[in-house]
């Protein structure tokens, strides 16, 4: 029997279908892998290791669980024109970029036809479960911003870019059923401008024309959204004085941005835009989403793992009033699963991994996540510790492995999920974490060992000054938007007392930011979602009295290692109270696509 192959179930149909789905996990998962395997068996990679068989025991105990480097190869030469029968038996139709790696170049995840199919069947799962919680989303609008990435191509012509990107390129995203659930208040037009201030000028001009007729709102991810607002306190003036005069400002010089936003700005409205600056020109601005967009019944965007730490800045805009709401879990290598309950707080939010999207396996991590960071990625993973997607138990933390048609085969993703229950035979998770990242602020994802090396080659220009890097740790800093990278150094002066120069600093922030990799790179100097990295110098003692604090609150003496992320509050305002001056990086890093 084969499940989840139509795209476009609605209503009562598409939760019928994760109800078969789920119902069925284990079968649906052992089907799943029978297929890939009949498909790619003749695989230069599958023949490496399976001599031809397409037998499920044989897969367990043949294929290595794998990290990006070992199919690194395979993608390389794909890459350069080879066929891509090295790893799937399907064409590969383009390369998406994922994050970065320390040697400063992207990851590219191969993508064949049928995984655009496999994206829409999930995203049209997401309004039959809303429908279940909000009601009367077919009332009105949806502004929803979405924007598309700078492309590249690889040495054999394919395509290079972003899951997202792909997507809203794609014959699914431009074609989509066009009922009132699709009625967006973004023309694709604008969406699709690849300069992003355009794009999200206009994306909100029309939010704003439509203002009494919007029931959503959201971004892929809330630190887009923030942006959004953040624009919005810039230029809402430029967009309430365009929606007075019926005329699009003359910044926007993208034909389809101009010719998309024709029909929406067809005459004046003096009224709506005295009623846009009445609001936007108040003191404050909490609770701005509520006055801006009063039909609006929830905030879609991602809320959990890094960028939870933009939940108290949605819940200042929104005042608390709009629940915020995780509706998939995603990423570039493979789409996993749903919330099946939407409205959920932050804290809460579960997936739940639907068998049809992919062959799942998971590495058991211990019981109460303790063990989890100390999983080295290099570390070989003997293959018989796997365990199956029905096996998982609630409560014990894993590393998901991840089988696809496309041709990764046991690749570790990197998310470290927690079992917070099941629906039907089907597990739910909680992420928990990327895997060693430290850092993230938008897409960016930034693991210990690259910031040590980012560091190690940055403090080298303190050496000519006689000065020495004794400590370092560093903060995602959410509190500006776009956020921004702040690193806590504690420096020695070998002879002297006297202050660097701010220049000698400047230069350290940017040597940081050069070694940093390419997504990083990419957000601060292209999507401008990254601001500069910031170094707080701060008082000599200062990590001694961090480590005061720590064991103050039940870490070992013995063990102590200074962390190099800070989450604790505690732990930030008494680096804070230390910090004796601050520099910013003075320039944007090389970025090159």
């Amino acid at each position: 029997m084969e499940y989840g192959k139509k795209l476009e179930y609605k209503g009562e149909e598409a939760l019928k279908e994760i109800e078969k789905l789920t119902s069925k996990a284990d079968e649906v998962q052992n089907m799943i892998l029978k297929e890939i395997l009949t498909q790619n068996v003749e695989t230069e990679y599958m023949k490496r290791y399976m001599k031809g068989s397409k037998d499920v025991s044989e897969f367990k105990r043949c294929i290595p669980v794998i990290t990006y480097k070992n199919i690194y190869p395979y993608i390389r030469r794909i890459s350069n024109g080879e066929d891509s029968s090295l790893i799937t038996g399907r064409p590969i139709i383009e390369m998406l970029c994922s994050s970065g790696t320390s040697g400063g170049d992207p990851k590219l995840m191969p993508s064949i036809e049928e995984d655009l199919d496999r994206r829409t069947f999930l995203y049209n799962l997401i309004t039959p479960i809303m429908n279940q919680y909000v009601h009367g989303l077919d009332e009105g609008k949806a502004m929803f911003l979405y924007f598309v990435k700078v492309e590249m191509s690889t040495p054999c012509g394919l395509p290079a870019r972003t899951v997202l990107t792909s997507y809203y390129k794609s014959k699914h995203f431009k074609c989509r059923t066009r009922d009132p659930y699709n009625d967006f208040t973004s023309p694709d037009q604008a969406i699709l401008c690849i300069d992003s201030n355009q794009s999200m000028y206009c994306q909100l001009l029309a939010g704003l024309v439509h203002r009494h007729q919007v029931m959503r709102l959201g971004a892929v991810f809330a630190s887009a959204f923030l942006r959004a607002i953040s624009f919005l306190e810039r230029k809402w003036i430029q967009l309430s004085n365009d929606i007075r005069s019926g005329h699009l400002d003359l910044m926007i010089t993208d034909p389809g941005c101009r010719s998309s936003m024709m029909s929406i700005l067809s005459t004046p409205n003096p009224s709506l835009a005295d009623e846009i600056e009445e609001i936007c020109s108040r003191s404050s601005w909490k609770g701005i989403l509520c006055q801006l967009w009063p039909k609006a019944k929830y905030i879609e965007a991602v809320v959990t793992g890094s960028m939870a730490q933009y939940i108290p800045s949605l819940e200042y805009y929104s005042e608390g009033k709009l629940p915020l709401v995780c509706t998939m879990y995603a990423s570039s290598e493979c789409y996993f699963g749903v919330n099946l309950k939407p409205l959920s707080h932050p804290d809460d939010v579960a997936f739940t991994l639907l068998p049809n999207m992919g062959y799942f396996e998971f590495i058991p991590l211990g019981e109460n996540g303790t063990l989890f960071m100390d999983i080295d990625e290099e570390k070989e993973v003997p293959m018989d510790k796997l365990v199956d997607l029905v096996d998982v138990r609630v409560g014990c933390y894993y590393e998901l492995v991840i089988t696809t048609f496309a041709g990764l085969y046991r690749y570790r993703i990197g998310d470290v999920l927690q079992v917070t229950g099941f629906h039907n035979r089907a597990p739910q998770f909680r992420f928990i974490c990327r895997r060693n990242v430290v850092l993230s602020i938008d897409i960016d994802k930034t693991n210990e060992e690259d910031l040590h090396k980012s560091i190690t080659k940055a403090k080298k220009l303190l050496e000519p000054y006689n000065a020495l890097l004794l400590e370092y740790t560093s903060y995602a800093d959410a509190s500006t938007v776009p956020g921004h990278y702040v690193l806590y150094w504690e420096i020695q002066h070998v002879y002297s007392a006297i202050p660097l120069d701010a220049n000698v600093l400047e230069d350290c922030c940017i040597a940081v930011e050069e070694q940093l990799d390419y997504v990083y790179r990419r957000c601060r100097a292209y999507d401008k979602s990254v601001g500069p990295l910031e170094i707080r110098v701060v008082e000599p003692g200062t990590f001694e009295a961090l480590m005061d604090l720590c064991i103050s609150q039940g870490s070992s003496i013995n063990q102590y290692k200074t962390p190099r992320c800070i989450k604790s509050n505690a732990a930030l305002k008494l680096l804070n109270s230390h910090v004796t001056a601050s520099f910013f990086s003075p320039r944007d890093p090389i970025w090159i696509p």
